[in-house]
């Protein structure tokens, strides 16, 4: 009986790929709008993870994430590396600054200023020039997508002049790091030299950075680090997650991508709905057929459930292929970079499929379950 509710609903091929096209569409809907909206967020946590070797990070209590600071006196430094636990502690600072181009545009900037004497605080992954590049005068490294947008893709940015307030600036090296929620050009340069590039209040240091001893509980020294300097100490992955809650509370993105899959949904339940219970109408006849010659009501749903799960797997097979092609095959784009779909989105996507199919395949049924036997011979 599976094998002729099977056939039953290939033969009709119109309805059979409309309802495949409704699935298919609402799974790809869903999975792209939940796939990018979970990375789009994650991006509030990129310069934090941007920076490896930190364990810990210290800042004013008003600091609420890596682009949302209140600077701190230089004697925070010293309090932080005397606390019990912390292995070594260097300043960071952080600020959004104005550069002019050597054709003469305006770009926004994000400055990171590293500690002077280990330069750590730099990312890992350092595409053009060493390290050491930093100790030249007015040297700064940029972030590969950055480069590309201030002097375009094929220009090789090394040598390349800024004036970053009124002073001269020299890019001497390339970074690679995962683009911030802002996508802000990201420039590094040494502490001192940040300090020079950036005027501002009395308080300049923007965090410092810590890595705890071996064998020391995370929690423990920043809870110690708090108590002691009366300032906020984050794990690395509490301060990474700050970002993250502080777009989803303060920001429209999670309503805007919550009602485009709501939508993907409604459209969903719309499409193979309606055609299903075009289908069932149209084969009303070959039910009760089938109920003529014996078949039971029991039977009867295994046969629609069966018509519904197959359209359902066939049509989630191929919303996820698309979404998964769309983010992969779009990774070379720099608004892309770092995307990837997490296991949970294709597992989320199959539950609200199954959900609109058995939505739609219980409506569907009721139909079937009150068709009469005599139904054939009319």
């Amino acid at each position: 009986m599976i094998w002729i509710a099977v056939k039953m609903l290939t033969g009709d091929r119109q309805k059979f790929f409309g309802l495949l096209f409704g699935v298919a569409f609402s799974a790809l809907l869903i999975s792209q709008q939940l796939t990018i909206f979970v990375n789009l967020i994650e991006r509030g946590a990129t310069p934090v993870y941007n920076v490896p070797t930190a364990d810990i990070w210290v800042m004013d209590r008003a600091s609420r994430n890596a682009d949302v600071t209140f600077p701190m006196p230089s004697t925070a430094l010293d309090k932080v590396r005397s606390v019990e636990g912390v292995a070594w502690a260097v300043p960071m600072l952080r600020a959004n600054a104005n550069v002019r181009t050597p054709e003469g545009d305006l770009e926004g900037v994000s400055l990171v200023g590293v500690d002077d004497g280990t330069l750590i605080g730099l990312p890992e992954n350092i595409i053009k020039g060493p390290r050491e590049v930093l100790y030249e005068p007015d040297s700064l490294l940029i972030d590969e997508i950055g480069a590309a947008r201030l002097f375009g893709p094929d220009v090789d940015p090394i040598g390349m002049r800024l004036e970053l307030n009124d002073r001269r600036a020299v890019i001497r090296g390339v970074v690679d790091i995962d683009p911030s929620f802002t996508s802000q050009v990201t420039l590094y340069t040494r502490y001192s030299n940040a300090l020079s590039f950036i005027p501002g209040t009395r308080n300049r240091m923007t965090f410092v950075i810590a890595k705890a001893e071996e064998d020391e509980p995370l929690k423990q020294i920043t809870s110690r680090i708090s108590e002691q300097t009366q300032l906020s100490a984050r794990t690395r992955d509490e301060f990474a997650q700050d970002g993250v809650d502080f777009i989803i509370e303060n920001t429209g993105i999670p309503i805007n991508f919550g009602i485009t899959v709501a939508l993907g949904v409604v459209v969903g339940i719309a499409i193979v709905g309606l055609t299903f219970s075009l289908f069932i109408r149209d084969n009303i006849k070959q039910f009760g057929a089938l109920k003529a010659i014996g078949v039971t009501n029991n039977k009867i749903r295994q046969m629609v459930a069966a018509q519904a799960l197959l359209v359902g797997m066939i049509g989630y097979g191929f919303g996820i292929l698309g979404a998964v092609v769309f983010i992969y095959g779009n990774a070379e784009v720099p608004d892309f970079k770092g995307f990837y779909v997490p296991w949970e989105i294709p597992v989320a996507t199959a539950v609200v499929v199954l959900v609109i199919i058995l939505l739609t395949g219980w409506l569907a049924l009721r139909s079937v379950l009150k068709t009469e036997p005599a139904e054939v011979f009319r």
